[in-house]
């Protein structure tokens, strides 16, 4: 097995790969296309395996060529990504968070005007996407990140609790309030099964009737959205339908919570945890969460 020994010729082949093409590499690089060719070979030559396999008029990756494309990419996309921040000098300025699309659009944005008006000097840029976020890259600094929680980890912020919430528009005339005996008169939404209702009925030793499970959604921001609609009753995270509780969109029906071991853990970049924005912002959510849990506790 030969170790890389060199790095020369990867952003050549980062180029070719991504065009497909040793001439239009060239074009990019201002080199020509033999020069991009040899290049490339000497690479392969230094690792010991094929990266492309050379047609009469055209290149393709082999498979092993293909990793190598990925990581590359990968590799000189967080390089460039450096290169930029230290030229502009926004280090210290930018702060760079992700998370889930429900948690962003339901909870985040709502309430980051309260954290900008603390620190209006920070530049601030939130990637929402459900895919697992690589923290060792220099695109992200912070992550919120919901999933299973356990006792006593730091990262946690916040447990969820399912809580059942409804739009008022759902209650008939004269009627103060939904109830849990009021369930097998409406349509219950669920996110994607309704185990976790069945979970709710039992709990509050309510499964018999004949309930209406007629409506699923894919993320618990959509799901409280169709709630918010009036489109039925939504056994939802707190944390998700929590502004919308606040401003009287939605109304909880009182009951015991069902158990849930999930919730939102705070994840920092290991290369950036020290730098002062991000420990402002890990102050900023804990404190917001343990807000959060006030109310849900009064509740």
């Amino acid at each position: 097995m030969k170790p890389l020994r060199s790095l020369s010729g990867l952003i050549d082949f980062e180029c070719a790969a991504r065009w497909g093409s040793f001439k239009l590499a060239a074009r990019e690089l201002h080199k020509t296309p033999a020069a991009v060719s040899l290049q490339v070979k000497q690479l392969e030559e230094n690792i010991g395996f094929p990266l492309f396999v050379r047609h009469p008029r055209h290149i393709s990756l082999t498979e092993k060529g293909q990793e190598l494309a990925i990581a590359t990419g990968r590799m000189l996309g967080d390089l460039r990504a450096k290169v930029a921040a230290l030229q502009r000098g926004d280090e210290e300025s930018v702060l760079r968070i992700s998370t889930t699309h429900s948690f962003a659009i339901k909870w985040l944005v709502p309430r980051m005007h309260r954290f900008t008006k603390l620190y209006p000097e920070l530049d601030i840029r939130i990637d929402s996407n459900d895919a697992p976020v690589d923290l060792h890259a220099d695109s992200t600094d912070v992550a919120i990140r919901y999933g299973p929680v356990r006792e006593g980890d730091p990262a946690v912020l916040f447990r969820e609790r399912l809580v059942p919430v409804y739009s008022p528009e759902l209650l008939p005339p004269s009627h103060p309030d939904l109830t849990l005996a009021d369930l097998p008169n409406v349509r219950l939404l669920v996110e994607q099964s309704p185990e976790a209702w069945l979970q709710l009925l039992n709990e509050n030793k309510a499964l018999k009737g004949k309930y209406d499970f007629s409506r699923g959604y894919s993320h618990w921001g959509v799901l409280v959205q169709a709630a918010v609609a009036g489109q039925g009753v939504a056994l939802v995270p707190y944390g998700i339908a929590f502004q919308d509780i606040a401003s009287g969109a939605l109304r909880k029906i009182a009951c015991r919570s069902a158990p849930f071991g999930n919730g939102y853990k705070f994840l920092a970049n290991p290369h950036k945890e020290h730098m002062l924005k991000v420990q402002r912002f890990r102050d900023w959510m804990v404190a917001e969460m343990e807000e959060m849990r006030g109310q849900l506790d009064r509740a």
